[in-house]
């Protein structure tokens, strides 16, 4: 494979990646410091109108960039003929963004629950939301990473 078409995959998971990051690093930064400074009563009454919303543009986000990345570490393997250094940024890349479905499959879906039947008491939301930012920075970081990863591997 030559040209374009040989880098098409690896360029889909970059970009894919490369969206996802700059999306959960603009959460990190913008959203999650506002939100931690509201009431509870207040949080809880904006939860149901930004939590589905917020849903609903980072699922396609995160649900697109694990395949892309695991398809782009097939062809990039391929290409190399093996475990060569840009294959093994590839993988690691891939690795990395399944990581990020696992990531929400562990914490993020039960916590974000939580938040939306509101069974966080008032009293334990800024312990909840502090644990959640945590949570999310780790997310951020491991996005981050898979997205540099996949430049290597794009560039390489």
């Amino acid at each position: 494979m030559t040209g374009l078409a040989s880098h098409l995959l690896p360029f889909i998971a970059a970009a894919s990646l490369g969206l996802l990051a700059g999306a959960l690093l603009a959460e990190d930064r913008l959203l999650l410091p506002y939100w931690r400074t509201l009431s509870a009563e207040t949080f809880y009454e904006l939860h149901p109108t930004y939590g589905p919303l917020l849903y609903r543009f980072f699922a396609p986000l995160t649900m697109a960039a694990p395949p892309a990345a695991v398809l782009a570490a097939v062809q990039v393997t391929l290409q190399s003929g093996g475990l060569a250094p840009r294959s093994l940024a590839a993988i690691a890349a891939a690795v990395l963004a399944g990581s990020l479905v696992v990531i929400y499959l562990v914490y993020f879906k039960a916590a974000n629950d939580a938040f939306a039947r509101h069974a966080v008491p008032a009293a334990d939301l800024p312990a909840a939301l502090a644990r959640w930012a945590a949570w999310h920075r780790l997310r951020v970081l491991v996005c981050v990473a898979a997205f540099g990863l996949t430049l290597v591997a794009l560039v390489a």
